[in-house]
């Protein structure tokens, strides 16, 4: 990608206001709040910015790390004691910021640290000449100073023009070489930390969706879709996002088609409680700049 003026002020654009929705719709995760109200408003306000969403708002719940969004009709609330991650990604011209955060509605304090100091860390680290797995190899010591484990099958992740996961993979574990950082390119770091096991699993329920390929379909479900998922030019899509009725038989229909890829939930053991802390950045000559902070 040729990072040239226009395509470094997109970026910087996405990450401003990325910021800004994040920390706002964050302040809507209240006890007794309803998760669907929240995402909704949260969503709704990139639109009312003129912007676009980068893929739904993913609302993670206690061992869930990531993929959660809310479900139509979805009657979930937050309760005293949950660990909410809030990720959100901002799409300027298909030039994407991708943040996160966690909110605690318990004791959770210190797991929030380790996830967020972590970041810091992998950031403050960021220089062209870096492999990726030394990020990872900071990421790792980091949480462990602060008692927790690592995620170690989450990773962060590259950046391009309606592409939310390219080249480089910053793993969130230590791990030799990987790719070397350079000049230009733009990631996602985000580090999970975790009280459980250390790895994701998927769960059955799938929210979130995206178009991996171009073909016809016939079921009028499927049709409508297809018309959901086609102008966001291969980023994701929620479910509820698709109108009308007998929608999980056109997902499935193209799922098995080949035409969709699902995105089930993740998540840690039950009972477990997984934090996490993100951020996008540009790599400069000397280090980086953070386009969401």
């Amino acid at each position: 990608m040729i990072m040239d003026d226009e395509v470094y002020d997109a970026y910087h654009e996405a990450g401003a206001l990325a910021q800004k929705v994040l920390h706002r719709g964050a302040g809507l995760v209240k006890e007794g709040a309803t998760l669907l109200d929240m995402v909704e408003a949260t969503e709704a306000m990139v639109t009312e910015e003129g912007a676009l969403l980068a893929f739904p708002l993913n609302v993670s719940f206690n061992e869930a790390a990531a993929h959660d969004t809310a479900m139509p009709g979805d009657e979930r609330t937050f309760s005293r004691g949950d660990l909410i991650k809030v990720d959100l990604g901002v799409q300027i011209d298909g030039y994407i910021a991708d943040t996160a955060m966690t909110v605690d509605l318990g004791d959770h304090a210190a797991l929030v640290e380790a996830s967020r100091k972590a970041l810091e860390a992998a950031i403050a680290a960021v220089r062209p000449g870096v492999a990726a797995g030394e990020l990872g190899t900071v990421i790792q010591a980091t949480i462990e100073e602060h008692g927790y484990k690592p995620v170690a099958n989450l990773t962060g992740h590259g950046l391009d023009r309606y592409n939310l996961h390219t080249r480089p993979t910053i793993p969130n574990i230590a791990m030799a070489g990987g790719a070397v950082i350079e000049e230009g390119m733009v990631f996602a770091i985000e580090p999970f930390a975790t009280t459980g096991s250390g790895k994701i699993g998927e769960a059955t329920r799938v929210e979130i969706y995206q178009q991996i390929a171009a073909r016809p379909a016939r079921l009028p479900s499927a049709k409508r879709v297809l018309e959901t998922a086609r102008p966001r030019r291969g980023l994701p899509f929620a479910r509820r996002w698709v109108p009308g009725d007998k929608v999980e038989i056109g997902l499935l229909t193209l799922v098995r088609a080949g035409i969709l890829h699902p995105f089930p939930m993740l998540h840690d053991v039950p009972g477990s409680f997984v934090s996490q802390a993100e951020h996008t950045l540009i790599v400069t000559d000397r280090g980086c700049e953070v386009t969401t902070r």
